[in-house]
């Protein structure tokens, strides 16, 4: 037991997070009842009730389809958002993945709501988003859909095509979740790279004081180094840290001297 908790712990601290949010979300409401699903859906009318029920705009993004969508579900947020978060270079910190999940979440109510006037849990539209993220920065490189070998940047339209076969009625929340990355990656990336315009999605300082990423995080190839100033998109993964390496007990020693000088 202690081995799997170790191993749990282990895991990127936001793909565990959000994965069993949504794993024990959807057990709650589908399997033992403990949660009613009409507490959690999404709805613009309780936000602006007294007081207002604001939870709604998270709790629409933990909830699965029942029985086997539960395992199947909270597998993707893992396998995707791991991805995102531990080997995309678009995001060097934690508060860019925290934020890459807000700005998303919101470009997926408002496409979901404003535009297509439908949907109360988001939970496929989210998924989609993240595969899409984790997927684009693979091109060339190959990838496993169940028991085939696809083009990693194929694997959401593989998806949108398993859900034709299985269950139709939802590509149009999945397609939301392609445009809502589409919109981020376009917003965050190509329009400051390519188009020399600002960068609209910088992520604000609020978000790094809440998530409080570790100026040297130590992984298991190496540490990532921050830079020193605030809302940092440039750190570095290196074999050993920055900086002063001297032990705490030689700085005390003074001012050095070169053998053989003055």
């Amino acid at each position: 037991m202690s081995e799997l908790m170790d191993a749990y712990w282990a895991q990127p601290p936001i793909a565990r997070t959000l994965t069993t949010a949504v794993l024990v979300t959807s057990v709650s409401v589908h399997l033992l009842g403990w949660l009613p699903a009409a507490w959690l859906y999404y709805d613009t009318a309780f936000l602006f009730r007294f007081p207002p029920e604001i939870w709604r705009l998270f709790t629409s993004f933990l909830v699965s389809d029942p029985q086997l969508g539960i395992i199947m579900d909270s597998y993707f947020v893992f396998q995707y958002l791991k991805q995102v978060e531990t080997a995309n270079p678009k995001f060097a910190t934690k508060e860019d993945v925290v934020w890459y999940l807000m700005t998303v979440g919101s470009f997926i109510i408002f496409i979901n709501r404003v535009i297509l006037g439908a949907g109360a849990f988001f939970l496929p539209a989210l998924i989609m988003a993240l595969t899409y993220t984790a997927c684009q920065d693979q091109r060339g490189a190959q990838a496993g859909f169940f028991f085939f070998t696809v083009p990693a940047q194929t694997i959401p339209y593989c998806m949108i095509l398993m859900s034709f076969l299985m269950r139709p009625w939802i590509i149009p929340m999945q397609l939301s979740g392609i445009v809502a990355a589409h919109l981020h990656d376009f917003l965050w990336r190509l329009w400051p790279e390519f188009g020399g315009g600002p960068r609209v999605l910088a992520t604000p300082s609020f978000v790094s004081y809440l998530v409080q990423t570790p100026r040297n995080v130590s992984r298991g190839y190496g540490t990532a180094v921050r830079p020193s100033g605030s809302g940092a998109g440039t750190g570095r993964t290196t074999g050993a840290s920055t900086g002063s390496v001297l032990p705490d007990s030689w700085k005390t020693r003074g001012a050095g001297h070169r053998l053989g000088g003055d």
